[in-house]
């Protein structure tokens, strides 16, 4: 294992900062009972095996790519491409995350796509997209991740052009309660918005890319980014920001799934950022009653006047008409 941290350019960066991670961060936020985890972390190549009862068992064996078959692409970003893949000896279908080291370095990402890597790989909750496992080669890596069939909530929304009250309403309580997993370990997302989030066969919600997301015990941080209309005004300004700016980011889009577009949109990034500031929300009239609270409440300038997560959940309109339901895994984790 020492021989192959060395192998990604510039001294072996991701591998030995992803390394240093995995021995210490986590391990000392597991000590301190912060991150409550029934397994330890897989190394590169080891192989995550789920067992009868859900919890991950880990397999010392090192993972290629020809341990996979590959199947059509998924979907295509900026450092790389996801394609449908199936383990060979397993048969467990997974979506291969395949990331050029060349374009990462180039983009000077490392440090983000690490920290993707060591925050997913511990979020265990049936709202939020499974990592499973990692490896890589000379030119590659590899994310093995949860397979969501029916793809990005965002292309849902393009092709319907709005929600109704059930689905927006059962999308606020999915992201309710997986957020609250997640500040619960001190991980602020920061980028919650349509093109982040799939959709797993019936329809439930998985938050995905966590490389915005950051790991912050003191939960302050003061880096600008996120999505231009989903920003909050404390990140426009500079301030320093905590867990709360997820919680306008939802508010954003539970406006965005009622109306089509988010609500500061505007012709220029300016006057969007004019907007957001100033907190200039205005509702067409097919908002339900309901929702318009709910959103009132969720954007605010003042971060500490924000709806809390909880009270999302337990907020009439959302109780009204979401019909959110777990899989039998989480109904027997919760039991």
């Amino acid at each position: 294992m020492g021989d192959e941290l060395t192998q990604w350019g510039r001294g072996g960066r991701f591998e030995k900062s992803l390394a240093r991670a995995r021995r210490g961060r986590f391990s000392r936020l597991r000590a301190a009972g912060r991150i409550a985890v029934p397994w330890t972390p897989a190394a590169p190549g080891q192989k995550v095996v789920e067992n009868s009862s859900g919890t991950p068992n880990i397999l010392t064996r090192h993972f290629t790519i020809d341990d996979f078959e590959i199947g059509r692409p998924l979907g295509k970003g900026k450092f790389g491409n996801v394609y449908l893949a199936r383990e060979k000896k397993s048969h467990f279908i997974v979506a291969l995350k395949v990331l050029f080291k060349s374009q990462i370095e180039k983009e000077g990402v490392e440090h983000q796509l690490r920290r993707e890597i060591e925050i997913q790989a511990h979020l265990h909750h049936p709202n939020i997209l499974r990592l499973y496992n990692y490896f890589y080669d000379r030119r590659r890596i590899y994310l093995i991740l949860e397979y969501a069939p029916r793809g990005e909530l965002y292309k849902e929304l393009q092709k319907s052009r709005t929600f109704d009250e059930q689905r927006t309403a059962t999308i606020m309580e999915e992201l309710a309660d997986a957020l609250m997993y997640c500040h619960g370990k001190k991980v602020i997302h920061r980028d919650i918005k349509p093109e982040n989030l799939l959709l797993g066969l019936k329809g439930e919600l998985k938050i995905a890319d966590f490389g915005w997301s950051v790991h912050a015990p003191s939960l302050r941080r003061k880096t600008m980014c996120g999505t231009l209309d989903y920003l909050p005004p404390e990140m426009i300004e500079g301030r320093t920001h905590n867990e709360k700016v997820d919680l306008w980011c939802i508010g954003v889009l539970c406006y965005e799934l009622l109306v089509g577009n988010p609500p500061f949109e505007s012709a220029s990034h300016n006057e969007t950022y004019r907007r957001i500031v100033k907190v200039d929300l205005k509702f067409p009239a097919s908002v339900p009653t309901g929702a318009q609270d709910l959103i009132s409440k969720l954007l605010r300038h003042n971060p500490s006047e924000r709806l809390p997560l909880a009270q999302v959940s337990a907020h009439p309109w959302v109780r009204a008409n979401s019909r959110r339901v777990l899989p039998p895994s989480a109904l027997q984790s919760v039991a």
